[in-house]
């Protein structure tokens, strides 16, 4: 089974940019979709056709702010959990596939001055607890922009990005704590010493240059590690300042 992650930065403007072609040719089971930025209305209003794909969105209260969705293949049957009704910014997703959860996460960013890290942290403490209670029932596949470089490798200037958005001692000491909870980061697993990135700021000709961050993730639960065959990370597909993730599960 394939399945992708991705931050679009905008439904409507991933499209534009060659979103449907991108479906047509990698032909993934599932796509989680971050940063979706579309209220429910104009979602409803547009009625995107993604052929050959059920849709499931949780759009944020804010209207084109945040959000995310999973586009899931015709022909395979899942379950979509309930939203979380403390989740009013649309960041988490639950898709039952039978022997896994997948979950859909789009973390908050810390934002310049660290004006949004308590959140965050907060946010991510409250996730962690459920995602333990939704791994009592079956093992879960976690995917999503985590919006952390978790070691100084995932980044291109580790020295000059300590305590910034993204690189502060609390957001990767979290992470640590994530893993250290039962779960694996796949690319790292399969590739502990590759560097690669997911994210590059628009700014200084940053994605030309390959100064990034790996930020994109699909972590899994302990007990299925080995079944992953795959985890790579598509940096050439362009559309976005994030380039797709993805893994390959047996």
């Amino acid at each position: 089974m394939l399945i992708l992650s991705w931050n679009i930065n905008g439904i409507r403007a991933a499209i534009r940019k060659g979103f449907i072609d991108f479906l047509k040719k990698t032909k993934p089971d599932v796509i989680c979709l971050q940063e979706v930025k579309i209220s429910d209305a104009k979602r409803v209003q547009e009625q995107f056709d993604f052929i050959d794909y059920q849709e499931f969105f949780n759009c944020a209260k804010r209207s084109g702010y945040s959000g995310t969705a999973i586009l899931v293949r015709n022909g395979l049957v899942v379950k979509y959990l309930p939203t979380l009704d403390w989740d009013d910014e649309g960041r988490i997703q639950v898709l039952d596939i039978g022997h896994y959860y997948v979950v859909n996460i789009y973390f908050p960013n810390a934002n310049h001055e660290l004006s949004r890290l308590n959140f965050k942290i907060d946010f991510s403490d409250k996730l962690l607890a459920y995602l333990k209670k939704l791994e009592k029932d079956k093992p879960l596949i976690i995917t999503g922009d985590y919006n952390v470089a978790h070691q100084e490798m995932d980044l291109a200037r580790p020295k000059e990005n300590v305590g910034s958005p993204g690189f502060t001692a609390e957001e990767r000491a979290w992470m640590d704590k994530f893993l250290k909870a039962g779960f694996k980061d796949t690319f790292r697993e399969l590739y502990p010493s590759k560097i690669q990135y997911s994210w590059w700021s628009y700014r200084a000709m940053a994605r030309v240059n390959n100064v990034g961050w790996r930020i994109d993730y699909f972590c899994v639960s302990a007990s299925i590690i080995k079944k992953i065959s795959q985890a790579f990370i598509l940096d050439r597909v362009m559309g976005s300042d994030h380039a797709p993730v993805g893994i390959e599960i047996r």
